[in-house]
């Protein structure tokens, strides 16, 4: 148990124990608070709801006794705006949002969004690019020198140190040299946000802060350092020297961890960065108490006249049960925010949690997901970890499972058993990522079984992301053999539980790795067994992770040995379309992609043909000869008719996303490309899980 987090659970609002936290001065005085202790400035549309990082650390300072305004989406050209609810009595935090927000505004291809599904009615443009920086600026501005700001959520965790980015096609100063605040805070956060707290209250100056695990300061003199620690490459090296950020990286991932990891200095411009060890996750009952703090589960009223916030209609009714994640995804940056360490709640609260639900005015009988960054990971991934940490230089799974892997399933399948139990429940959905290579490794195939045979809506999430085992192999996911031994079992259940369900596989274009002619061995492969991908993400270098590292090195970090690297956005296109290859639109690119790589013989009317030749107009093109149906990819026939669950799904009873009632990809129904985590202590809401 860490310091100070035995929570009160005390929570007397005028009577109503759910009431969200005040956003202005006539709800703080309707609490009879004349002064806040903290105020919180948040990113995103203020949601007060376990999936949201703001509502969770809000909720634990209110657990602990202090009380706490939420400041949302501020107008940041205005510093008037910041002080809205008053000088606070302790300190200010600030939080970007439950994504970058460069993530938020911009598409793989740096085109600005035309919706931001974390703001009340989906507007677009209610924070600024690099939130976190402006916020910070503004506030000092606001409260003057003297007042504690510490810095936190997704943002701030995935910049803390000096990182490539990809909008400014530039490495960039760790965030805290460029965001004025007293501290950072990166992970889940609430141990260290309520450390800080106390010390605050106990008038302790921000500044000596410098023994907190899971924080980040800047100092002049490094010799302040509490904690072993490593030096890095400065910021100066591993800006101008792609060998050294190489490094960088792979010595930042190796000290992530809060059983051996130490401290890392990283000297910028004569002064230097700081970042304490990990915090430790919080163990079972601690994590049972922050899932079981009075969320209102609700955007605050006052968006109602807005059209609400959609981010919450795909978690509003689903259920995180786990954090870490040691899947190992290379382009993820959950391990580098979260840990690789699993920590799984108690069944008794999250039956509680379900049990509340059915009283929801919305509630309809379906429990969305029973998830989390991965939904099947329950417990740690072997038991050395526990007093070892995780393995510094290799993965859990990929490319193939660690010998000592602990796959077992049978606690995580005894949870969905009571569930199903709970009166008002009529299903319960597993919706975010499934590690199917995980499952394979459990010699028990009961939860497979039951998995197919209750809590698909029709469709299940995984992700194979590509065929070629050497660009798996820089994914950090298993081989392609593993998905075709999953999707064999997988339809053999289907067949024998009457079922036909789906399978909604995710891919990926452009991944550093994949060439013009693996892109093609893509589409040849899914031309082969008749499918048509649904879902199609272009790479997204976000900050933190390691695919982000070879994108801009041209460097594998692990190895150190050069990768390539699709970079023209030309390329990016003809890869991309390789995967959409039937589609009208890609025609011409598909065609120009099969020159450049070679395979015209992939142009003409044969079965194995990707696409008829361009012809010349005053010359018909071959009548198309008579295709046979094309069943959608992944599509398992069971014979029969269609199950409940996925007639639920196509009605919109159950599993839809919260941009468009459609399957999401992400959290977590996040923006396309989002890393797969929340701000502090958040998972975005895209089935909390999205690709694993």
């Amino acid at each position: 148990m860490w310091y100070g987090f035995a929570m009160k659970n005390e929570f007397v609002q005028n009577g109503n124990e759910t009431a969200p936290l005040p956003m202005s001065r006539r709800e703080m005085k309707a609490r009879g608070i004349e002064q806040l202790d903290f105020v919180y400035i948040i990113g995103d549309a203020y949601i007060d709801h376990p999936s949201f990082g703001p509502a969770i650390i809000s909720r634990v300072l209110e657990s602990h006794g202090y009380t706490v305004g939420i400041i949302s989406q501020p107008d940041w050209h205005d510093a008037e705006a910041f002080r809205a609810m008053g000088r606070p009595r302790l300190g200010v935090f600030i939080g970007a949002g439950n994504l970058d927000s460069m993530v938020a505004h911009y598409t793989a291809a740096k085109r600005r969004r035309s919706e931001d599904f974390y703001s009340p009615g989906k507007r677009s443009g209610c924070r600024p690019d690099r939130a976190a920086i402006v916020y910070c600026n503004r506030a000092r501005e606001a409260f003057g020198p003297d007042m504690p700001i510490i810095l936190g959520s997704l943002e701030a965790s995935l910049r803390r140190f000096a990182h490539y980015d990809y909008w400014d096609d530039s490495v960039r100063r760790a965030i805290l040299f460029d965001a004025p605040a007293d501290l950072l805070v990166y992970g889940m956060g609430e141990a260290a946000t309520i450390e800080i707290a106390h010390r605050l209250k106990k008038k302790q100056s921000v500044r000596t802060m410098t023994d907190i695990p899971g924080t980040g300061y800047i100092t002049r003199d490094p010799s302040v350092c509490k904690f072993e620690h490593i030096t890095l490459p400065s910021f100066e090296d591993v800006r101008d020297d792609k060998r050294l950020y190489a490094e960088a990286t792979r010595t930042e991932y190796a000290e992530h961890d809060p059983v051996r990891g130490r401290a890392m200095i990283q000297p910028c411009e004569g002064r230097y960065l700081v970042i304490n060890p990990p915090a430790m996750p919080l163990d079972t009952k601690e994590l049972d108490r922050v899932a079981e703090l009075p969320y209102t589960r609700e955007w605050h009223p006052m968006y109602e006249p807005l059209g609400g916030v959609p981010a919450i209609e795909e978690v509003r009714f689903s259920v995180i049960h786990n954090r870490g994640c040691f899947g190992g995804c290379n382009f993820c940056a959950l391990a580098f925010h979260q840990g690789r360490m699993i920590t799984s709640r108690s069944h008794a609260s999250v039956i509680r949690e379900v049990e509340a639900m059915t009283h929801h005015p919305l509630w309809k009988g379906y429990v969305s997901d029973v998830g989390g960054p991965s939904a099947n990971f329950r417990h740690p991934s072997c038991r050395q970890q526990l007093e070892r940490g995780m393995c510094p230089n290799r993965l859990c799974l990929a490319p193939t499972p660690c010998p000592n892997i602990d796959a077992d399933h049978s606690d995580y399948l005894a949870l969905l058993r009571k569930l199903r139990q709970i009166p008002g429940v009529k299903k319960v959905f597993v919706r975010s990522g499934i590690r199917y290579d995980y499952m394979l490794c459990d010699d028990n195939d009961a939860f497979f079984r039951e998995l197919v045979r209750y809590h698909i809506s029709g469709q299940l999430k995984v992700a194979p992301e590509h065929c070629i085992d050497s660009v798996l192999d820089y994914m950090g996911k298993p081989h392609i053999g593993t998905y075709e031994r999953f999707m064999d079992e997988y339809r053999q259940l289907n067949h024998k539980y009457d079922k036909e369900q789906y399978v909604v596989p995710y891919l990926m274009s452009s991944h550093p790795g994949s060439t013009l002619a693996d892109a093609v061995a893509l589409a040849e492969y899914l031309n082969r067994r008749g499918r048509q991908p649904e879902q199609v993400q272009d790479f997204y270098p976000t900050p933190g992770t390691i695919s982000t590292c070879m994108y801009h090195t041209g460097i594998d970090p692990r190895t150190m040995q050069p990768v390539y690297v699709a970079k023209t956005p030309h390329e990016k296109d003809m890869q991309r379309a390789l995967l959409q290859w039937r589609r009208p639109d890609k025609r011409r690119l598909v065609i120009q992609a099969l020159h450049e790589a070679g395979r015209e013989d992939l142009i003409g009317f044969g079965k194995d043909c990707l696409v008829r030749p361009m012809t010349d107009r005053r010359k018909p093109a071959r009548p198309a000869e008579p295709q046979p149906p094309q069943r959608k990819y992944g599509k398992v026939y069971g014979g029969g008719k269609k199950p409940a669950s996925a007639r639920a799904a196509q009605s919109g009873r159950a599993g839809k996303s919260a941009k468009s009632g459609k399957p999401g990809r992400s959290g977590t129904s996040a923006k396309p490309g989002a890393p797969r985590s929340g701000g502090r202590g958040a998972q975005p809401p895209r089935g909390k899980g999205g690709r694993r």
